[in-house]
């Protein structure tokens, strides 16, 4: 966010000083209307000289004030989790392998959707302490190591070797970002499966599901029906 700054120039005033030096030296000031020319002529010189120089009108950029949810624990877990996710990108840009790239580009996109799923229900919050406590963290140790590790150009047996560790990892720990961001999805599934179940109830109840095994109920029914409605005539 930018804010426009204004620097006033000092010059008029400068230059109304210089005008009462200037007319104390050269004429008397004795007499009130030898104040009053003065006073006029400075105001003259003053104007003019505002006129000439300008006001310098600087813009700077301002830092915005962080938002806040009213939560101190979301706000903590959104702040950790936008550090997470600028430190995947700058990862990405450092490490050449394309597949680890791919990877860590992956995990950013799941950990901002894990992070919007718990901005929308911050009662979800329990369920993310110990992915952000412990596995981002963790992740982006490891990642970190490998940045360091690949920079250095040397093939040896501990830079290729755990070189190694985490490039097989990493496919392991994507699949548990993922399970992560489904497991948030528990509770809604299950309320989504329970209206389904009752209605579909409903709508067998009430003649209008076209499922087999309610239209052979609703038959046999009819059929009892129609059974008790026979009249025998002799």
């Amino acid at each position: 966010m930018k804010k426009k700054i204004v620097h006033k120039s000092a010059a008029p005033l400068y230059a109304a000083a210089v005008v009462w030096v200037l007319y104390a030296l050269l004429f008397p000031l004795h007499r009130l209307t030898h104040f009053i020319v003065v006073i006029l002529a400075s105001a003259l010189v003053g104007g003019i000289a505002k006129l000439i120089c300008k006001d310098v009108v600087e813009e700077v950029e301002v830092p915005a004030e962080p938002e806040t949810t009213g939560n101190a624990e979301l706000d903590k877990m959104i702040d950790a989790c936008d550090k997470a996710i600028a430190e995947m990108k700058r990862l990405d840009d450092n490490i050449a392998d394309e597949k680890i790239s791919a990877q860590i580009v992956r995990l950013g996109e799941l950990t901002g959707k894990i992070l919007g799923q718990v901005k929308a229900d911050p009662a979800k919050l329990p369920q993310i302490r110990k992915f952000m406590n412990y596995y981002v963290p963790t992740t982006l140790k490891l990642l970190n190591a490998y940045d360091r590790m690949g920079a250095q150009g040397v093939e040896g047996e501990n830079i290729s070797g755990t070189m190694a560790k985490v490039e097989q990892m990493m496919g392991t720990i994507v699949i548990a970002f993922e399970k992560q961001l489904d497991s948030l999805f528990g509770s809604e599934a299950l309320d989504i499966s329970t209206d389904i179940t009752v209605l579909d109830n409903m709508m067998a109840r009430e003649g209008l599901s076209d499922d087999p095994i309610h239209r052979s109920q609703e038959a046999e029914k009819n059929d009892e029906t129609d059974a008790g409605g026979i009249t025998l005539e002799l």
